[in-house]
This record gives structure tokens, C-alpha cells and sequence, in this order.
């Protein structure tokens, strides 16, 4: 009796200390990742803005568009990172696919380069991007598993993403979920959450604010939420217009100038054209004044969010880098600001819940974009805002920014589909076949189970 209480005290100590062992293994790996997100993450968003602001000071570096092109193709071909984005950080996670260090310089420079010389972009591809690739060196030095460098590889995306916007639980979730739509890799909310506070801190002490707006919400009310519901639907085509305009201008720029340098020059150019067609520079760079003034201020021009999805369109066909987060936060805010007081709504409020409303609809992460709005705006207009994430998610179908990932749950019912993005039609029963190794075919095999 005394040998059998003594061997299940053993084996309990043995069990306790695996989870003892993994804890403190990804505390230690998070808060490497965090602190090189963050100091490096500090340094680009430091250099995005110095950029911006030189460009506004300078309005001629508008006309160094095409010859900025030719430079960032030339340095993507001198390090061998030509072609390579986001959807790679995702397969990186999916299918356990390695990542280039040189995709870190490559990244900074494009990005920094495309808004000094005011090409339409954000910034959170490059996070992603840069991120990615440091959670999964960072793995590497400490010998993780294929498994576990897949969980270091979003740990890193989280980092640099709130160490750029200041939101580390948004970060946090947006990570944990962007890769595979209906799942969430709860065993990564540790090194992930670990990584993006880490990130935050450090960023913090480099003198970065975290972006946030001041904006008041109406009551809680019936008719208030039935007038938001609508907002968002509205807000669910604008981000299907904004996805497929997107892949659209890639499709085409890639098949009518299949030549990398010619395509970088006349997609600058015809920035530069549309930038004196607009009579404004208002859609050059990442646009975050104006973001604010439709939230702050409640003002927007009523073709701003077009004008915005042709210009980021053109932009990131050329080969331009950045991101498309930031110009869906522009155009969501921009179209409730218009939209929302034809429906009752507030203009400010209304270019808030179109923000929050956008992005779901365009990267399919309802419960982040709820995160993203309490870390924005404050908790006050919750229900509304996690209403109008919930009707954009399910309306906005099967588009998404990111091809690369994976719903793996219909929108319409408790169905699997196991579908990419951009791919697949409502009604349409589709079941991709499993990928050796992937985290898709383990998701597969637990739900037959």
C-alpha cells in the first residue's frame, strides 16, 4: 500500500513538472520574442512615422514613387525574398514551411520606403511579416519541435503587432485565430499573450504610444441596435470590395506586366496620377489623421473609402509594401462616418463601428476585432461593437484578405468545410484533402474522432 501511494505521489510530481517544464520554457522563449519585436518593432514604426512626416514636409517624394519601386524589387531580388508575404507566415504555421532572416531587412526597407515616397499601405503586413520570422529563429536557437516552432512563430506575430498598435491582448487573440478560422491554439495564449506584453512594454519605453481614439457611445437601446446591425451589413460589402478589389489589381497587374521592374514603375506612377486626380494626399501613406478626424471629429469626404481600396489596390499590386490592416481601418472608418448618420448613428461612433466592422469582415477574426474595439475605444460600446463584428463576420462570406488562410467551419451552419479563403462559395460542401503534418489535417483528424 505504502510502495503504491508512493509511486502515484512520483508519477504526480513527474506529471506536475512536464506542465512546470513547458511553463517556464515558453515564458523564457516569450519574453526573448517580445523583447526583439519590441525594440525592433519600436524602431519601424519610429522610422513608418519619421517617413510620414518627412513626406508631408516634402510633397516632392511623391514623384520618387516609381524609383522607390525599383529599389524595393532590386533589394527583395538581392535577398533572394521576392514574392514572399504574409500568406507565407501563415503556411509557416500551417504546414511547418521555414522563414528567410533576410525577410526582416527586406520587410523594414520596402515598408519604411513605400510611405516615405507616399504609396497607400499599412504597416501590420510588415508586422506580421517581421514578427513571424523572429518567433520562428527564436525557436530555433532554442531547438523547439516543428510543433512548438509553429506556436513561436505566432508568439512573434503577436509581439510585433502590439508592440506597432498597442493592443496586446487584440494581438494576443488576432494571432491565436487568423490562421485557421474555428480554432483557436489555446496551448499558444501563454507564449503569445507573454510575448505581446512583453513587446508592449518594450515599445513603450521607446517613447511609442499605443493607438487609441476618444470617440462616446449612445445608450443601449433597441432601435440603436437594429440601426448598427444594418451598419454592419452595409460594412460587410464594403469589406468584400475591399478584399476582392485588392486581389483583383494583383491578378491583373501580375498578368498584364508580368515583369516585376516594369510593374513597380508604372504602379508608381499611376499613384502619383491618381493622387493629382484626388486633388489631395489624404490616401498617401497609411492615412491614420484621417482615421482620426472620422472618429474624433466625425468628418470624412463621402468617396474616401473608395478612394482608398483603388489607392492601397494599386499600391500592393505594384509590389509596394506594407499592409492592407491599416487601409481597411481607413476605409471602415471613413464609410461609418458617412454612412452611420444617414441610419441615426453618430458619426464619430458610426466611423468607429465601421472600423471594428471592416477589419472582421476582411480578416474573419470576430472575437479579436470585439478585442480590438474595447482596446481602441473603450469598453462603452461593447454590444454594439460585438454586434456589428458578428454580422460582418457571417456576411462578408468567404472572402479575406489572406489566401493563405483556412475556415475550417461554414458561416452558415455547424458544418466543417475546411476551406481557404478567396476559394469557396456559400453552399457549396467542399473538404480539402489532408496536408502531411499540418495543423489543418490535425484539427481534421480530432473532429472525426
Amino acid at each position: 500500500m505504502r510502495k503504491n501511494r508512493l509511486q502515484e505521489a512520483v508519477d504526480w510530481i513527474k506529471h506536475t513538472g512536464l506542465y512546470i517544464q513547458a511553463l517556464g520554457k515558453w515564458m523564457a522563449l516569450a519574453i526573448v520574442v517580445g523583447t526583439a519585436c519590441g525594440a525592433l518593432g519600436s524602431a519601424f514604426h519610429i522610422g513608418v512615422e519619421n517617413a510620414t512626416k518627412l513626406r508631408s514636409e516634402n510633397p516632392w517624394l511623391l514623384w520618387c514613387l516609381p524609383l522607390a519601386g525599383l529599389l524595393i524589387v532590386g533589394f527583395y531580388r538581392l535577398t533572394h525574398t521576392e514574392g514572399q508575404g504574409t500568406n507565407d507566415i501563415i503556411d509557416a504555421v500551417h504546414l511547418g514551411k521555414g522563414l528567410s532572416l533576410n525577410l526582416l531587412p527586406a520587410v523594414f526597407f520596402g515598408t519604411v520606403l513605400t510611405h516615405l515616397c507616399g504609396g497607400s499601405a499599412g504597416r501590420e503586413g510588415a508586422a506580421l511579416q517581421m514578427g513571424g520570422t523572429i518567433g520562428h529563429k527564436v525557436g530555433a536557437l532554442f531547438r523547439l519541435d516543428d510543433r512548438d516552432l509553429r506556436t513561436a512563430t505566432m508568439a512573434g506575430m503577436a509581439a510585433f503587432f502590439a508592440a506597432l498598435f498597442g493592443t496586446p491582448l487584440t494581438a494576443t487573440v488576432f494571432a491565436m485565430v487568423v490562421i485557421s478560422i474555428g480554432v483557436m491554439y489555446h496551448a499558444a495564449f501563454i507564449p503569445c499573450f507573454t510575448a505581446s506584453l512583453t513587446a508592449y512594454g518594450v515599445s513603450r519605453l521607446m517613447g511609442v504610444k499605443p493607438t487609441a481614439f476618444s470617440v462616446a457611445a449612445p445608450p443601449l437601446e433597441a432601435w440603436m441596435l437594429v440601426r448598427v446591425a444594418v451598419l454592419a451589413a452595409l460594412c460587410a460589402l464594403v469589406s468584400i470590395l475591399f478584399c476582392q478589389g485588392i486581389h483583383f489589381a494583383e491578378r491583373q497587374m501580375a498578368r498584364r506586366i508580368p515583369n516585376a521592374w516594369i510593374r513597380a514603375a508604372v504602379g508608381g506612377f499611376a499613384v502619383i496620377l491618381l493622387t493629382l486626380l484626388a486633388g489631395s494626399t489624404d490616401y498617401n501613406g497609411a492615412g491614420m489623421d484621417v482615421i482620426t478626424r472620422a472618429v474624433e471629429e466625425g468628418t470624412a469626404h463621402p468617396t474616401a473609402f473608395l478612394l482608398k481600396i483603388l489607392f492601397t489596390a494599386v499600391t500592393l499590386a505594384a509590389g509596394f509594401k506594407g499592409g492592407e490592416v491599416v487601409p481597411s481601418f481607413f476605409v471602415g472608418a471613413t464609410f461609418g462616418c458617412v454612412a452611420g448618420p444617414l441610419l441615426g448613428i453618430p458619426a464619430g461612433f458610426g466611423a468607429a463601428l465601421g472600423l471594428v466592422a471592416v477589419f472582421c469582415g476582411a480578416v474573419n477574426c470576430p472575437t479579436a476585432s470585439i478585442f480590438l474595439s474595447v482596446e481602441l475605444f473603450g469598453a462603452g460600446g461593447l454590444l454594439y461593437f460585438a454586434l456589428a463584428c458578428g454580422i460582418s463576420y457571417m456576411l462578408s462570406g468567404y472572402s479575406g484578405l489572406y489566401s493563405s488562410q483556412t475556415i475550417l467551419y461554414s458561416k452558415l451552419k455547424a458544418e466543417y468545410i475546411n476551406v481557404h479563403t478567396n476559394a469557396h462559395h456559400a453552399g457549396e460542401p467542399h473538404e480539402e484533402p489532408p496536408l502531411r503534418g499540418s495543423l489543418r489535417e490535425d484539427t481534421k483528424e480530432k473532429t472525426r474522432r
